[in-house]
């Protein structure tokens, strides 16, 4: 009588979950003109021109606004762009990371 050989496959669990989010925020300055903010949140985050004007609005009120909410890589890639893009045209404009709160 042939042996039967079964094969066990053993279970690894693993915990996968969601990547942890960043939120991007813009600190309102005195310097950065109002259309060069426009100018970056339409550019590098990719907002249209009305929601840029009304950010724009929110951070010149409220002295901070969430620009958008990311993974850690790109939260900070976009921060880095839009920072460089500030300086290579002389304004101090500040863009900081953040973990997005759960």
């Amino acid at each position: 009588m042939p042996q039967e050989q079964s094969q066990i496959r053993e279970r690894q669990k693993t915990n996968l979950r969601e990547p942890r989010r960043y939120k991007v925020i813009i600190h309102n300055d005195d310097f950065t003109t109002m259309e060069f903010v426009v100018m970056i949140l339409k550019e590098v985050f990719f907002l249209s021109e009305e929601n840029a004007q009304a950010l724009m609005l929110q951070v010149h009120h409220s002295d901070k606004a969430v620009v958008g909410i990311y993974t850690y890589d790109i939260a900070l890639s976009k921060a880095q762009k839009a920072t460089n893009m500030a300086h290579e045209n002389g304004f101090p404009l500040r863009l900081t990371v953040e973990p997005e709160d759960n």
